[in-house]
C-alpha cells in the first residue's frame, strides 16, 4: 500500500511538472498571452474580448463602466479605468504582454475630436512606466485628408466631410505613433464597420489609407467588426506590420 501511495505521489509530481512546462510553452510560443483591451465595451471591443478568450488569452478589460460588460469568463478581469490618465492605465497595464485598443469617439462639429490622440499619449506613457512595448490600435480608411480622391461620390463628398473631425484626430494619433520609436505599434485601418458575423475570409492588406484594386480604386466599403478583431488578434504573433499602419479588407 505504501509503495502504491508513493508511486501515485510521484506520478502526480511528474504530471504537475509536465503541465507546468506545457503552460510555459503555450506562453512562450504565443498561444496564450496577457492582454489589456481598451474600449472593451464598444461593439468591436466586445468582439475582440470574446475572440481573445476563445483563443486562450488572459484578458484585462479596461472600461469606464464595468456594468456595461456583461461577459464573464475565468480568464477575464474587468476593471474601471480612466483612459486619459497615465496613472490609472499603468495600474492595469503592468504585467501585460500587449495592449489592444478599440476606442471610438463621436463626431464633433463644433469643438473637434481629441480623444484618440489624448488617450494614446496616456497609454504610451503608461506603457513606458511599466515596460509594456506592444500596442495594436484601430483607426479607419481615409484618415489622411487627401486619401479619398478615388472613393465613390457619396463617400468623398458626403460621408468623409461628415466624419472628418473623427478622421482628423485618428490621423493625429497615427502620426504620434509614427514618431514613437521605443514601443512596437501597429495601426489597423478598416473600412466601414458592420455588425455581421465573423467570417473566415482571407484578408486583403495594404500599407496605405485604403486597400486599392489594380486600378487604384478602393476594394469594398465595409468589413465585419468580428473580422477586424480577428485581424488585430492575429498581429499578436506576427511581426509583419510592426511599426506600420495597415489598411484591411476581406475577400
Amino acid at each position: 500500500m505504501l509503495f502504491m501511495l508513493l508511486s501515485l505521489r510521484r506520478s502526480l509530481e511528474i504530471t504537475n511538472v509536465i503541465s507546468g512546462h506545457l503552460q510555459e510553452y503555450r506562453v512562450l510560443s504565443g498561444v496564450m498571452m496577457k492582454i489589456a483591451v481598451v474600449g472593451a465595451t464598444g461593439q468591436t471591443g466586445e468582439q475582440l474580448v470574446n475572440q481573445a478568450l476563445q483563443q486562450g488569452h488572459c484578458v484585462t478589460a479596461l472600461v469606464r463602466n464595468p456594468a456595461k460588460l456583461t461577459l464573464t469568463h475565468e480568464n477575464l478581469k474587468v476593471v474601471e479605468a480612466d483612459i486619459f490618465s497615465e496613472d490609472s492605465l499603468k495600474l492595469h497595464f503592468k504585467g501585460q504582454d500587449a495592449v489592444l485598443s478599440c476606442l471610438g469617439f463621436p463626431i464633433s462639429f463644433l469643438h473637434g475630436v481629441t480623444g484618440y490622440s489624448q488617450s494614446m499619449k496616456a497609454a504610451l506613457n503608461a506603457m513606458r512606466e511599466v515596460k509594456v512595448n506592444r500596442i495594436i490600435t484601430m483607426t479607419s480608411w481615409y484618415t489622411d485628408p487627401n486619401s479619398g480622391s478615388n472613393s465613390s461620390y457619396f463617400i468623398r463628398f458626403m460621408l468623409l466631410p461628415m466624419i472628418r473631425s473623427v478622421l482628423n484626430n485618428m490621423y493625429e494619433m497615427e502620426n504620434l505613433l509614427k514618431q514613437t520609436e521605443d514601443i512596437n505599434w501597429t495601426v489597423v485601418r478598416p473600412p466601414g464597420l458592420k455588425n455581421t458575423p465573423t467570417t473566415a475570409n482571407e484578408f486583403l492588406t495594404h500599407e496605405g489609407y485604403y486597400v486599392p484594386d489594380e486600378n487604384g480604386a478602393p476594394i469594398g466599403q465595409s468589413v465585419s467588426r468580428g473580422d477586424v478583431a480577428r485581424f488585430m488578434l492575429s498581429l499578436l504573433n506576427n511581426n509583419a506590420w510592426m511599426k506600420k499602419a495597415v489598411a484591411i479588407a476581406t475577400k
